[in-house]
């Protein structure tokens, strides 16, 4: 894929984390960046440079509210090559105490997103017959053993399934699908509260030690995002998916 002419890319998430790596990375190599946060304000600043455009993107918002967003963002410079589903949540919890409830917010986020951009994006893409679908999903979705990791790898389970399947549907009309699944990155992504709001006594252990975990991960995590998305970027413009 690599091209003299610069690549349209449209990262959700870019207020911190993997998605503000991307951007710094995808613009070293003078792609051009469509970058989306929940809040506006968070990522004003990439308005400096005369390659990104920001745009306020929830992924909760709904399918006809993420589709307005999107096909406007693509009449910007007339195309969308890359499409990033970046932006994503983690709320650790039991998944007894958590209950449904706490699932289907964090499904909300993390899996329905998702789908609300890839299916508001590929309509661009397939009329192209060109294009590349990142999703990063996570490690968690094969290996969710850690106590308290159980309600953001189910949602992460679900989204390898999504990335797997969308790949063979999308194939046919010229668009690929990259699934990242990193591990442990400095990203933040564990900064979220302990669910502690239905405590079950059999699992007071349990939880202690779980919100003691997570409480302490922020910051320690071994893996650097910008190396990350360094590789993501690569593999993109390379062309090779493996």
């Amino acid at each position: 894929m690599d091209s003299p002419t610069p690549l349209v890319w449209l990262i959700t998430g870019t207020s911190s984390g993997f998605g503000s790596c991307l951007v710094a990375s995808v613009l070293a190599r003078g792609d051009r960046v469509i970058a989306t946060a929940r809040s506006v304000g968070s990522i004003s600043h990439l308005e400096e440079n005369p390659n990104v455009r920001v745009r306020q993107l929830d992924v909760t918002a709904g399918a006809a509210a993420i589709a307005a967003i999107v096909d406007e963002a693509v009449g910007v410079w007339g195309r969308l090559d890359v499409v990033v589903n970046n932006a994503g949540m983690g709320y650790p919890g039991l998944l007894e105490e958590g209950g449904s409830g706490l699932l289907r917010t964090q499904f909300e986020v993390n899996f329905f997103g998702i789908m609300d951009v890839c299916a508001a994006c590929l309509p661009h893409m397939r009329a192209r017959k060109s294009g590349t679908i990142v999703i990063v999903g996570s490690r968690s979705a094969w290996k969710p053993e850690i106590p308290g990791l159980g309600v953001y790898a189910t949602s992460k389970a679900a989204v390898h399934a999504l990335s797997e399947a969308l790949t063979v549907e999308v194939a046919p009309h010229g668009v690929r699908v990259l699934l990242v699944e990193p591990g442990a990155f400095r990203t933040k992504i564990a900064a979220t509260p302990f669910f502690q709001q239905n405590d079950i006594a059999d699992y007071d252990e349990m939880r202690r030690v779980g919100v003691a975990r997570f409480g302490s991960l922020t910051g320690t995590e071994p893996g650097d995002p910008a190396k990350a998305m360094e590789v993501v970027v690569d593999v993109v413009r390379g062309g090779e998916l493996g």
